[in-house]
């Protein structure tokens, strides 16, 4: 396949995942039409089938793409570079980017599609949980893993610590998300003072405080 050849493709994998994106957050999965989804990416239907076997392929194919792509915004697969950076500034970035990144009405409607889903669909949950807490909880064990060699937290099991304060974040707000819609996700100002009180709670557990 010459390279002119190949653009062409890829170029039109992308528009029909795009557009597989918006018509299955609108619609679920029953309600998604492959034609809605052609029509909308500007291709024949019987492209659309040549990039995927069948809907559910397509509809697997999107929720993973949309999963990996908030993982890779927040730079969870990137080994941080602390240097002499303290533990309370390191957690507050993380946990302000993880709520930024997360709490959004597009990634709520997706994790309420998988939810919806996960009967039919077993390994879109499994998909979902690997590409978002378990990858956070991940690079949060790394840092609980430096800042106790370094004397700023005291984390005897460093993957416990990391999941507590995956969920002291996340916990709340996303369940208010899920269950409220868009009204439940928080302003800037209350994401931040947030973040503030779940570093604080996870320090009063954690951190290691001179004499």
């Amino acid at each position: 396949m010459s390279n002119g050849a190949a653009t062409r493709v890829r170029r039109s994998r992308e528009k029909i995942l795009a557009a597989a994106e918006t018509v299955f957050l609108q619609h679920g999965f029953l309600g998604t039409n492959m034609d809605v989804v052609a029509e909308k990416a500007g291709v024949s239907k019987q492209t659309v089938y040549a990039h995927f076997k069948s809907k559910e392929a397509l509809f697997i194919e999107v929720v993973e793409a949309m999963t990996g792509g908030a993982a890779e915004e927040i730079g969870e697969d990137i080994e941080d570079v602390f240097g002499d950076q303290r533990v309370e500034d390191y957690l507050r970035e993380v946990a302000i980017d993880q709520l930024t990144v997360v709490l959004t009405p597009r990634l709520m409607q997706l994790r309420r599609m998988v939810i919806g889903e996960v009967e039919r669909f077993p390994e879109l949950g499994k998909s979902l949980y690997i590409n978002g807490p378990m990858r956070s909880i991940k690079r949060l064990t790394r840092a609980c893993d430096h800042f106790t060699s370094v004397g700023q937290l005291y984390t005897p099991h460093p993957e416990v610590a990391a999941t507590q304060f995956n969920w002291i974040v996340m916990g709340a707000p996303t369940n208010a998300a899920m269950l409220l819609g868009d009204k439940g996700i928080p302003q800037e100002s209350q994401l931040r003072a947030h973040a503030k009180e779940a570093v604080r709670i996870f320090l009063c557990a954690y951190g290691v405080h001179s004499p």
